[in-house]
C-alpha cells in the first residue's frame, strides 16, 4: 500500500506538528423532551498539519511524487503518526497485541522507574532466548526507533530488534533507558518490534515505544498505537513555496476518518 514517505533525515515531520481530533456523539430525542447521548467512537476525525520548512530538492521532489500518486484526496495510504507511540497497549504486555515466545513469562504490578508500578517482568524458563513481540502494519523502508527501560536482577544482556536488524544492550540492576534504530524490510508491508530475553534470565521493562524517527523522544503511554490504515490527504491542491535554491517550504494535510 502507498505510504507517507519520511524526509531525508529520517524523520516523518517538523515541529510543531499539529492534531485535531472532532468526536461525534449519537442523540435520540424523545417526545417527551428527554434525551439519550452516546459516544460514537466509528465517527472520530483525525486530522494532521505537518509544517515543512528548508526542505531539499530531494525532499520536495519526494513530497510531490507521493501527491500525484495519491491523486490528492483521493487514494488512501499508510500514515503513521509522528507525535505517537506506534505501539499498541504500550503499558500492558500481557494484552493479545503482543506475542511472548512459549517459554517467556509475563507478569504486571513491578515497581517502575518514576515511583509506580508501570512495569513488567519477563523470565524466561527455557532452555532458548525467548522474545516479546509486536508487529504492526507500518512501512518496512522506514526509519524507527525502539526504546525501552529496562533493568535485572542480575546483569546481563538482552536484544532489541527491528525486523531483522538486531541490538544486544547489558542490562544492570540500575533503571536504564536503551534504544535501537534501525530500518524494517524494505520488500515488507509490516515490521515486527521485540525484545528478546536469554535463557534462565529475568528481566524487568517500562515503557516500549517505537517511533518514526532516527531518536527516542520523551515515552508516551499508548493503547490504540499509532498507525493508520487508509488515511487520505486533506486537500487536491499541493503548494511548494521556494525560499532559496534548495529551500522549500509547504504543509500538508492529512485525515483519518475511522468509519471510512
Amino acid at each position: 500500500m502507498l505510504a507517507y514517505p519520511q524526509l531525508g533525515t529520517g524523520a516523518l515531520s517538523q515541529f510543531p506538528v499539529r492534531i485535531e481530533r472532532r468526536a461525534r456523539t449519537v442523540v435520540n430525542a424523545a417526545p417527551d423532551g428527554t434525551a439519550i447521548k452516546l459516544a460514537d467512537p466509528a465517527g472520530t476525525v483525525t486530522e494532521w498539519t505537518l509544517n515543512y520548512t528548508g526542505l531539499s530538492d530531494a525532499e520536495r521532489f519526494t513530497l510531490e511524487q507521493f501527491f500525484a500518486s495519491a491523486q490528492g484526496s483521493l487514494n488512501g495510504f499508510t500514515f503513521v503518526d509522528p507525535a505517537a507511540n506506534l505501539l499498541a497497549w504500550s503499558g500492558d504486555p500481557s494484552q493479545p497485541v503482543w506475542v511472548p515466545d512459549p517459554a517467556l513469562t509475563v507478569a504486571g504490578g513491578v515497581g517502575d522507574p518514576f515511583g509506580g508500578t508501570a512495569a513488567w517482568s519477563l523470565t524466561n524458563t527455557g532452555a532458548a532466548p525467548q522474545s516479546l513481540t509486536q508487529t504492526l502494519p507500518a512501512p518496512g523502508e522506514y526509519l524507527y526507533c525502539l526504546s525501552v527501560y529496562a533493568r535485572a536482577l542480575t546483569a546481563g544482556a538482552v536484544t532489541m530488534s527491528i525486523g531483522t536488524s538486531q541490538t544486544v544492550h547489558t542490562v544492570t540492576e540500575q533503571w536504564a533507558r536503551i534504544t535501537l534504530a534501525a530500518r524494517g524490510d524494505s520488500s515488507e508491508q509490516e515490521v515486527a518490534f521485540g525484545l528478546q530475553v536469554p535463557a534462565g534470565v529475568q528481566v524487568e521493562i517500562y515503557g516500549m515505544q517505537a517511533e518514526p524517527q532516527p531518536a527516542a523522544s520523551e515515552y508516551r503511554v499508548s493503547t490504540t498505537g499509532g498507525v493508520y490504515l487508509n488515511a487520505r490527504l486533506r486537500d487536491d491542491q499541493f503548494t511548494v513555496i521556494t525560499t532559496a535554491p534548495g529551500r522549500h517550504s509547504c504543509s500538508v494535510r492529512i485525515l483519518y476518518v475511522n468509519h471510512l
